[in-house]
């Protein structure tokens, strides 16, 4: 009775909503009021003749978020239990232990340890299962109710019962919890004596004074005579802080972005505020298909006011604007309310839904992109994001390197190495050994990675050609032979491979003892896109003709 007495009430206020809506919004009233109406009518026919119990909060949840992704799949509902990871997302603070987790079996373990934070200081590691939290057993429960569990306001405590790979008990700790503030910027250095780099992973709240510190750092202390600013698989966030970001680099007064509303007199310039650290210094942008939103901005931005060269991949192709907005009962709909535009004048997004949205879309073919000028008066593009001035693609790994990744048999390996060595070389010097690497293949004796090599591609493909122009019985000898021929090795391919995973295990090992600073120098040491960067930087009038200053 209390379920279908909450549903009637419900009802009620939906069809007082329809009532009063009609002298808020004058636009398609009718139609609004009029299936406003029919949502009320459906709700109490549900209530009265559903052969099952409902839930009014759950089926109401279903039909929101059915309207909401006929849209496009950045407008969304945010109720009450979760506004806490919508608020994370925007200031990358949060009270708990510092760590990311990955289910894994039954359990969540431990990937990645934050630095600084309560799992560090307390010695959690990547590979730690856990079982149990303040007693409560993990097992069963995903991430974020795991998530749940451990986060809690700084200065409490939270008992945490773990498994570690090589130790023959349970492990118990209580650990007292933290404000955490993920960084943006988790890392920056320098390349060689001239040139530094920043990496910029998110932007939520004050990210523009990490990179400005970082830069100041690098110009002052380090006597950086260039910089690299990494973008890539930086997925976007708050739009002032894009403008803050490339404020860094550009004069006060300077216009990095508009945005254009349903409503122009919505439409609004942004310009830099503030004085920059550097307007004079070298600078390369590297972005990739992970560089979205607020990356964009940044990246686009500076290409078009020459200020920089963009290195890379072309990035994600995102150019709408979010806006949040309460709705009552601490819930908030993030809604899609403009589209950003450069200073160029382009609008970098690459697909339309104005239409609404369907899985089907597809990106705006680059015959029908129009092309805009930069202040130098270099060509650039609308639509299907920004492209770099030099195109460098990442590296395509093997299949049996990617097969080995993506089974986590890396990660375990990366585990039960920290086990068994208590400290290793700097990441800079750190290298496996050949026994190490077979200890590894040793390692992977009992461990599925089965895999299909390219070749095997190639030659399923010609089955199935040969099948549908009636080739196959004239053939079928040869590829017979062919397919034995061809069927993979896996010992043969490990060593084939050998130094492309070994570079994948020693970029995971090292981040079990120097976390993700450690991790990120192994990786620039062999980064091509970050060579091609330094390249340019050395080459001063490569630099200017790819501006268009010479």
């Amino acid at each position: 009775m209390l379920q279908k007495s909450r549903l009637a009430t419900f009802t009620l206020l939906l069809l007082f909503g329809a009532a009063s809506y009609s002298f808020i919004y004058k636009g398609n009233q009718f139609e609004i009021t009029k299936n406003l109406e029919l949502l009320a009518n459906i709700f109490r026919e549900l209530d009265a003749s559903y052969v099952d119990e409902l839930t009014p909060a759950k089926l109401l949840k279903s039909g929101i978020d059915g309207m909401m992704s006929s849209l496009d799949p950045y407008t969304t509902f945010i109720p009450e239990d979760e506004m806490s990871s919508y608020e994370l997302q925007t200031t990358g603070k949060y009270g708990g232990i510092g760590a990311l987790i990955r289910k894994s079996g039954d359990y969540v373990i431990i990937t990645e340890p934050y630095e600084n934070s309560p799992s560090v200081k307390y010695d959690l590691r990547a590979g730690d299962k856990i079982l149990k939290v303040d007693g409560v057993s993990a097992k069963g429960k995903n991430t974020d109710e795991v998530s749940k569990l451990l986060k809690g306001e700084p200065n409490t405590q939270v008992k945490i019962t773990i498994e570690r790979p090589g130790e023959p008990a349970p492990i118990e700790k209580v650990i007292t919890r933290e404000e955490i503030v993920i960084k943006n910027v988790p890392y920056y250095g320098m390349l060689d004596a001239q040139t530094g780099y920043i990496r910029l992973t998110g932007f939520t709240d004050k990210c523009s004074r990490e990179v400005s510190e970082a830069m100041k750092d690098l110009k002052n202390n380090y006597k950086a005579q260039s910089v690299v600013l990494d973008l890539r698989d930086n997925p976007g966030g708050l739009l002032n802080e894009a403008i803050d970001v490339a404020n860094v680099f550009v004069d006060k007064d300077m216009e990095i972005v508009s945005t254009r509303s349903r409503k122009r007199d919505w439409d609004k310039k942004y310009t830099t505020h503030h004085q920059p650290v550097d307007t004079q210094m070298p600078l390369v942008i590297l972005i990739d298909r992970g560089s979205a939103s607020a990356a964009e901005i940044v990246s686009g931005a500076l290409q078009d006011l020459d200020r920089g060269v963009i290195l890379g991949d072309r990035s994600f192709g995102k150019g709408l604007v979010q806006s949040t907005k309460d709705v009552g009962y601490n819930s908030r709909i993030k809604l899609t309310t403009a589209k950003y535009y450069l200073p160029s004048g382009r609008c970098i997004q690459a697909i339309d839904y104005s239409g609404g949205y369907s899985d089907k879309l597809e990106k705006v073919p680059d015959s029908l992109r129009t092309a805009f000028k930069t202040k130098n008066n270099r060509t650039v593009y609308d639509a299907g994001g920004v492209d770099p001035d030099v195109k460098v693609e990442a590296p395509k790994y093997a299949n049996i390197s990617n097969s080995l990744y993506n089974k986590q048999l890396i990660f375990d390996y990366a585990t039960l190495y920290r086990t068994q060595h208590p400290q290793i070389a700097e990441p800079n010097q750190f290298e496996l050994t050949d026994a190490d690497f077979e200890a590894f293949t040793k390692f992977l004796a009992d461990k599925d990675y089965d895999y299909t090599s390219k070749s095997e591609e190639l030659l399923k493909s010609l089955k199935e050609v040969s099948k549908k122009e009636n080739y196959q019985n004239a053939i079928n000898a040869e590829l017979a032979q062919l397919e034995n021929a061809l069927h993979h090795d896996k010992k043969q391919d490990l060593q084939k491979n050998k130094d492309e995973i070994k570079k994948l295990l020693e970029y995971e090992i090292v981040s079990r003892y120097y976390l993700q600073k450690g991790q990120t120098e192994e990786a620039l040491e062999d980064d091509e896109v970050v060579l091609k960067a330094k390249e340019i930087l050395q080459n001063p009038t490569q630099y200017k003709q790819l501006l268009g200053k010479q």
